[in-house]
């Protein structure tokens, strides 16, 4: 990924979605040939020089100071998601950050944890969207992930490539587009990830909206909300998520799915739960 590029498109990304009313600034006169704030208007909301601002747009500024960093956050209306993308395409490469290129293992701890929460979907998240373990719900609401090859099981791909998730997932287009967030978040913390830029190309060819998403250069944190299934035998299905990353491995992040109680979600989920569980085995008689 080129470093330089990625910055410029994503400030000018974040500046044409903010007109001069929304800053504060008024109509100037002047025609305005791009869309959103100019150049100039963000280094002057930033307090500092045009030239300086440039130059750190097109990439050539260095590493700017944290009051800078901050000023530009805060001119730009940045969340935190931008706020951490932003810090990362400033920051010089180095072999720590290189992604690992074996496959990502489970902590253990996480494992158990997840396999107390038999009741509700959950599943743990990896690298890339990557599907590290998922619980027999998770399975049954989204897709059987444990019956896919292990290089398949990827919650983008899910969404993106499986045409199963647009008669699955009842907001398909903001759940697909928030999910390419994720991933050009995760591009910018893992410039040199080999895979994920494979996993990128291979979107790009095969998903006819991925392209528009991607370059939208919006980037995502998933932390909570809601999502809303539809499964072929017991119908739709709402849920409260919340995605919580493991204490020291901020690329592993456990995701869980509860209905409200008494609901016809929860009553649902009994259902499947009752479906799925594995069948005791038969005792032969002696």
């Amino acid at each position: 990924m080129d470093r330089s590029s990625e910055m410029a498109d994503f400030l000018r990304s974040r500046r044409a979605r903010i007109s001069p009313d929304q800053a504060g600034l008024g109509n100037d006169g002047r025609i305005r040939r791009v869309p959103g704030l100019r150049r100039d208007e963000v280094a002057r909301l930033a307090g500092m020089s045009t030239e300086y601002y440039t130059r750190l747009e097109q990439g050539r500024a260095g590493t700017p100071s944290p009051e800078v960093v901050e000023a530009l956050a805060r001119a730009l209306r940045f969340d935190a998601a931008e706020r951490e993308h932003f810090t990362d395409l400033l920051a010089r490469p180095t072999p720590t950050r290189r992604t690992p290129a074996g496959p990502q293992r489970v902590r253990p701890g996480l494992y158990l944890l997840l396999q107390t929460l038999g009741h509700v979907p959950a599943f743990i998240i990896g690298r890339r969207t990557d599907i590290l373990a998922a619980n027999r719900l998770a399975c049954e609401v989204l897709t059987d992930f444990d019956a896919l090859p292990a290089t398949q099981r990827n919650l983008a791909r899910f969404y993106l490539l499986d045409p199963e998730a647009r008669d699955r997932v009842r907001d398909w287009e903001q759940i697909a587009s928030e999910t390419v967030a994720m991933l050009r978040l995760e591009a910018g913390r893992h410039p040199h990830d080999r895979r994920l830029a494979d996993f990128v190309g291979e979107l790009t060819l095969r998903s006819p909206e991925f392209t528009t998403w991607w370059n939208d250069h919006r980037v995502l944190r998933r932390t909570h909300g809601t999502k809303h299934y539809h499964h072929p035998v017991v119908g739709d299905l709402h849920f409260a998520y919340e995605c919580l990353q493991a204490p020291g491995d901020t690329d592993q992040t456990l995701c869980v799915y509860n209905p409200q109680p008494e609901t016809s979600t929860a009553e649902a989920l009994q259902l499947l739960s009752s479906w799925t569980a594995p069948q005791a085995p038969t005792t032969n008689p002696t």
